[in-house]
């Protein structure tokens, strides 16, 4: 069996695991996740970072190991590079992640491969999750941030459209954690983080928000079914924790457009990543 480290990298956390290619399913026993200061200098992450490698993957054999790598951009994928000149990982803005890695791990650059992590997660999706099966996939990740990537039946890509033009706006701004933030405190004055607090409100106020959101939500997908022509939406991110309380609206305002789209909620939500970038690096062995 190929040994596969499956890697999520965040701007506060590395998590990762051991990945079963066959049984397309974490290792749960080799379960990592540690946090990591993405403000911090180059040496402070990378030591970090592979002692976390390491825990993982001290029994598995150097030789044979693959290691699969999702990232948030913007970032030189290919050649392992990170782009990000502000905020996070700002220290280690040009430098070849891929060469530093291996050396430290005592691997060769061959066996390490990168992925965006809006595409790991379908990738997982499409491995082991909910997607299987399917061959024309757009997935929305609705949380903190609004991820999108579309599945075109061999990879996954990230397309971006976060910073889309969307009322009088952009996408994220109607359809991440904090539109929950700003329309619960505009209607009541008072403050909630996101959605698992508002599930604790009144019913009435639970509904309209909802309500809302279910309007953008489906007016953004509607704008993009054309574009994509899909078989299957794909939502993961904490606020599909919720689809159930705006589900019924969402689905009824696609029917009105003649959109008759299946819709899955993601299966493994966290994990996606993990596995994504397993399987992503288990095609480029291929």
């Amino acid at each position: 069996m190929q040994n596969i480290v499956g890697i999520d990298i965040g701007g506060s956390h590395i998590t990762l695991a051991q990945v079963d290619p066959e049984k397309r399913e974490i290792i749960s026993s080799t379960y990592v996740r540690e946090h990591v200061d993405a403000f911090e200098n180059k040496e402070v992450i990378f030591s970090a970072w592979v002692s976390a490698i390491h825990k993982v993957a001290h029994d598995l054999v150097k030789e044979d190991l693959l290691v699969g790598i999702a990232m948030p951009g913007p970032f030189d994928y290919e050649n392992g590079i990170s782009l990000m000149q502000q905020g996070k990982f700002i220290d280690i803005y040009q430098v070849n992640i891929k060469e530093e890695l291996a050396k430290r791990l005592s691997v060769s650059q061959a066996q390490i491969h990168f992925v965006n992590d809006a595409a790991a997660f379908m990738e997982g999706e499409v491995f082991g999750g909910c997607a299987q099966g399917f061959n024309k996939i757009f997935g929305v990740t609705l949380g903190t941030g609004l991820g999108t990537t579309f599945f075109n039946g061999e990879f996954a890509t990230d397309e971006d459209l976060w910073d889309s033009p969307f009322k009088d706006s952009i996408s994220e701004d109607y359809l991440a954690t904090r539109w929950f933030v700003n329309r619960y405190k505009e209607l009541t004055g008072e403050e909630i983080s996101g959605t698992k607090e508002l599930l604790d409100k009144p019913a009435e106020i639970q509904t309209q928000i909802f309500d809302e959101y279910a309007d953008s939500f489906s007016e953004f997908i509607v704008k993009y079914v054309d574009h994509y022509k899909p078989e299957v939406l794909v939502i993961g991110g904490n606020i599909a924790k919720a689809y159930p309380y705006f589900e019924q609206r969402f689905i009824q305002n696609l029917t009105k457009n003649n959109i008759n789209l299946q819709v899955k909620i993601s299966a493994i939500f966290e994990d996606a990543a993990i596995l994504g970038a397993a399987s992503y690096a288990l095609k480029k062995l291929i």
